[in-house]
């Protein structure tokens, strides 16, 4: 008779030999599995160390680039803003203060001056705004002489108004540099923009710093509004440019929204790189161009030129 003892002790005999197969199985399966690991983690490092010197020897290139781009600025601008004035907006928080002092001091390098400088606050694009500028361009902050669209919202009122005392005419008289100190302190007032100059004088040209994209459901109606002040001081001065970083060239981006409106890329120049010297060096040199009534997309996004042409040295 065989009883439970020995059946258990036979189980467990077998559960035993099963358990030191799967160990010796796998001992001897392991190490050419631990090899080939061992050898990909090693390729892998390798990989990385090659790769890490290859950024690190771009990244000398590019400082190297941007160093002699830096040099030649000042001599490739030349004389091209000569005794021309630039009012400098800046569209939003996003636009960092370095390069704002970047592009004027092209701007002086060019022969040119700075008139002011001007920072739109989220306020000055929000459709809840919307009423109090109306309120505000049409009644108490109207100077006196200055004409408004009669059927135009409060983008196109306000982008009026800004215009018509912040650029001079080609060929006509400057406005009153008060009502310009006068408009802007109202809006400073209606928490719209923020006067970053100690002044802020009529000028011939605009520059339009901008970056990135702009966001949220209402994106459409803030660079609409945006679109309306660009389109005023381009129409009203010499010509304006506006200029931003690469994502500032997206679908909603100032800069790209411009460049998909070929009746706006045809009357506004824009750069989408103005965070590099030659980003910069596009920006001051298509200023001249616009008061000859020439636009050009500069930058390095789809269907763009490197640079405006040079100015042939006299």
């Amino acid at each position: 008779m065989i009883d439970f003892r020995y059946h258990l002790v036979s189980l467990i005999a077998v559960f035993l030999a099963v358990a030191l197969g799967i160990v010796i199985g796998t001992t001897q399966l392991n190490q050419p599995i631990l090899n080939d690991i061992q050898n990909q983690v090693t390729d892998l490092e390798q990989d990385k160390r090659a790769l890490e010197d290859r950024t690190q020897a771009l990244q000398t290139q590019v400082d190297s680039a941007n160093a002699f781009q830096d040099e030649v600025a000042g001599p490739l601008v030349g004389n091209a803003l000569e005794g021309r004035s630039v009012l400098v907006v800046a569209t939003g928080e996003e636009v960092g203060p370095e390069t704002i002092e970047e592009v004027t001091a092209l701007i002086a390098e060019a022969g040119g001056s700075v008139s002011g400088v001007v920072r739109l606050l989220p306020g000055y694009t929000d459709p809840s705004s919307e009423a109090a500028l109306q309120s505000y361009v049409t009644g108490s902050g109207r100077p006196a002489g200055v004409q408004l669209p009669e059927d135009g919202d409060a983008g196109a009122l306000v982008a009026s108004l800004l215009a018509q005392v912040l650029m001079v005419p080609p060929g006509g008289a400057a406005p009153d540099s008060a009502a310009a100190s006068s408009v802007l302190a109202g809006l400073v007032s209606l928490d719209v923009l923020t006067q970053e100059s100690t002044t802020v004088a009529p000028a011939d040209f605009a520059v339009v710093l901008t970056s990135g994209e702009t966001e949220g459901d209402d994106a459409e109606l803030r660079n609409a509004a945006l679109l309306e002040l660009v389109t005023a001081l381009d129409a009203t001065g010499a010509g304006a440019v506006v200029a931003g970083n690469a994502a500032s060239a997206g679908e909603a981006g100032l800069v790209g929204v411009i460049r998909a409106d070929p009746e706006l890329a045809a009357a506004v120049s824009t750069v989408d790189n103005i965070g590099t010297a030659v980003g910069r060096i596009s920006a001051v040199l298509a200023l001249p161009r616009e008061a000859e009534g020439t636009s050009g997309s500069f930058g390095t996004g789809e269907d763009t030129q490197p640079v405006p042409p040079v100015p042939a040295a006299p």
